[in-house]
């Protein structure tokens, strides 16, 4: 096979991409659930084999998958916007928003979350509110190397989660309601913030806090690795 032929075969991405379209049209009917992953696969024209390759767990990874390419176009967002003169809490508000403002349809969301509510889901359903809440940190410059990187991803993932239940029952004009919301939530966990930090200065409690606060302080934020096995890495020799 020459270099052009196969550059000119679809990439896994791509055919990830085309079940993923073809899935959206039956999840109103029959949900993130096994008859969708059928119907894709018969609109889309993919091998079964190849299909299950790209998605072993089936259904399950059809909705992670949709989640994923959610928080990727909220991204998208984010980086074409101009947030510079925004306060920091204006700008997490603006991140969320978008990502709700890139769902087309809010059946497949609702769907999800009837899906992810599923015990056997449930830790699946977590990881994709963490990954949400870890990729708008992170796009917004957050620098944190300590305990409050996993507080900042644990409050806003909690914001987040409210949100969406509260946007996907929200009739109001242009969603305002949910926008209301939002900015509560979020001005709720500036009030924390700002308990948090007055306790921590009060010269009366502060020894209190001392060995609390040490603890807290040897917490340290995940760091990636490039030694772990089954990792590819170039040849030397090019």
């Amino acid at each position: 096979m020459t270099q052009r032929q196969e550059n000119s075969e679809p990439e896994a991405g791509e055919l990830q991409e085309t079940l993923l379209d073809a899935a959206l049209s039956h999840v109103p009917f029959d949900g993130w659930s096994e008859a969708t992953f059928q119907e894709a696969l018969a609109d889309s024209g993919l091998d079964a084999g190849l299909a299950s390759a790209l998605f072993p767990r089936r259904s399950l990874d059809l909705a992670v998958a949709y989640h994923r390419r959610g928080d990727a176009m909220m991204l998208q967002k984010l980086a074409e916007a101009n947030l510079g003169e925004m306060r920091f809490r204006d700008k997490i508000a603006t991140a969320v928003r978008f990502r709700l403002e890139v769902v087309c349809d809010k059946e497949a969301v609702r769907r999800g979350m009837a899906l992810f509510a599923l015990p056997h889901h449930a830790a699946e359903g977590t990881r994709l509110i963490w990954g949400t809440a870890d990729a708008i940190w992170t796009a917004l410059g957050d620098t944190s190397q300590d305990v409050n990187w996993y507080t900042k991803r644990a409050s806003l993932s909690g914001v987040y989660s409210s949100t969406v239940l509260f946007w996907l029952g929200d009739d109001s004009p242009g969603h305002q309601a949910t926008w209301d919301f939002l900015d509560r939530r979020i001005e709720n966990v500036m009030q924390f913030e700002t308990l948090k930090a007055s306790v921590n200065q009060n010269p009366l409690l502060k020894p209190l806090l001392a060995g609390p606060n040490w603890l807290l302080n040897q917490i340290q934020a995940p760091k990636s690795r490039d030694d772990l096995p089954g990792r590819w890495r170039p040849r030397a020799d090019g």
